[in-house]
């Protein structure tokens, strides 16, 4: 089996994503603060966050932070959806300040990454295009599709409030840290579409802020799982979240190991290490691993 010299996985290395802190777009003390969170990278919110009467406030707060914050923490903006009539206002007003990626809410599947790309381009924009892809029961039916247009994507997340509201759920949560059994089976779609699409899924948000040891179990739950980030909603999630998605020194450890191994048999399918098999896809798990620590 061959290897890359480098050990680097097949779907390359990019910017790290381990934590993205949402920030309300109509409240720029916010925005300074979060600088300093340690978050990988910021959500500049357009959307829920902010009241219709606020949106063109919050459009030249947010304008005004790119323009002066440009070359440190990337800085998403979540634009408002695009079935909203209030897109097109978004981007006209912050796309000249420089954006390093757009979140995409209430995404359908492809076409919707499509149609804000073909928005984007009057700006001659090539912005990675990070959807929210579970926020509508017909969403669901577009998982399969990303994969289609996986050059324009940082990454696929996923989200329940809309949902659960759109099929008349009371909750979609047992508890701070457990999802009720249809929103269990939603977040393992985002997690396959993503895999299907070989980009990055981002855990979804855990509302409850002050529960820190409820976070840690369900992010650590989220990098068991597979995924390779998670949304945050307050800055002192960030740090949690952190370490959660940051590979320990045994597991990278290991993962070099098994990448060592199998450069010196290089025509070798199955190998043991410390008493175990390894084959193909301990190799691939461990390349992955060794590229998110890479970022």
């Amino acid at each position: 089996m061959r290897v890359p010299a480098d050990g680097a996985a097949a779907e390359g290395a990019g910017v790290r994503l381990r934590s993205l802190l949402f920030v309300p777009g109509d409240r720029p003390e916010r925005m300074e603060k979060a600088l300093g969170s340690g978050a990988d990278a910021l959500i500049l919110d357009l959307e829920d966050s902010v009241v219709p009467a606020r949106k063109q406030q919050a459009r030249r707060e947010v304008a005004a932070f790119l323009a002066r914050s440009a070359g440190g923490v990337p800085r998403f903006v979540r634009i408002n959806a695009l079935g909203s009539g209030l897109a097109e206002a978004d981007l006209a007003m912050v796309m000249a300040a420089g954006p390093d990626g757009l979140v995409l809410p209430k995404s359908q599947g492809a076409e919707s990454v499509r149609e804000l790309d073909r928005m984007l381009a009057p700006f001659g924009a090539d912005l990675p295009i990070l959807p929210i892809a579970t926020e509508t029961p017909q969403a669901l039916l577009g998982l399969g599709g990303y994969a289609a247009v996986a050059r324009r994507l940082a990454g696929l997340t996923w989200g329940v409030e809309d949902l659960s509201a759109a099929v008349g759920a009371s909750s979609a949560r047992e508890s701070d840290v457990n999802f009720t059994e249809p929103y269990r089976w939603v977040r393992s779609l985002t997690l396959f579409a993503a895999a299907a699409a070989e980009v990055a899924p981002i855990e979804t948000v855990f509302p409850a802020f002050q529960n820190l040891s409820g976070l840690g179990e369900y992010a650590r739950r989220g990098m068991r799982d597979g995924f390779a980030g998670m949304l945050a909603i307050h800055p002192g999630q960030v740090p949690v979240i952190n370490e959660a998605f940051t590979p320990s020194a045994q597991s990278l450890e290991h993962a070099r190991a098994i990448v060592a191994l199998f450069q010196t048999n290089p025509g070798a399918g199955v190998l043991s290490l410390n008493g175990a098999m390894v084959d193909a896809p301990h190799l691939k798990q461990a390349l992955r691993l060794l590229s998110r620590a890479q970022g």
